[in-house]
């Protein structure tokens, strides 16, 4: 799995007269937890490309089952830890990722590095 639960849809609501759907759990050690971007209480806007407003909660927990490996999150921010329901900031949406994205930063900056200083050799 992805490794985390979540809470909300149309017909479990997790916030009163918001059917939107929240990160409720992240298990430690699983793929959300390695990556270490998503947050417990973050709002899930959509998943790989796929909006989840208006969807009932079975049919939000389906899109997660059948995400695939590379899975593409576009989440809110919550605006700070609470217990119980979350308070999050305005319209501010952060853009979505792959998860795998994160696993290989070092080796696509270390290629940027070698090419750029080839590239300068080669003009000496």
């Amino acid at each position: 799995g992805l490794g985390f639960n979540i809470v909300g849809g149309t017909d479990q609501q997790y916030i009163a007269n918001d059917s939107s759907i929240y990160v409720s759990r992240i298990k430690k050690d699983g793929a959300a937890y390695l990556d270490g971007r998503l947050q417990e209480g973050d709002k899930i806007l959509a998943i790989n490309g796929k909006d989840l407003k208006d969807l009932r909660h079975k049919d939000a927990v389906e899109l997660f089952r059948n995400a695939g490996y590379h899975v593409s999150l576009k989440i809110q921010r919550r605006l700070q830890p609470q217990n119980g329901p979350v308070g999050h900031q305005g319209d501010g949406e952060s853009g979505g990722l792959p998860l795998a994205a994160i696993l290989v930063p070092g080796l696509a900056l270390a290629v940027t590095a070698v090419w750029i200083l080839l590239r300068y050799r080669q003009r000496m």
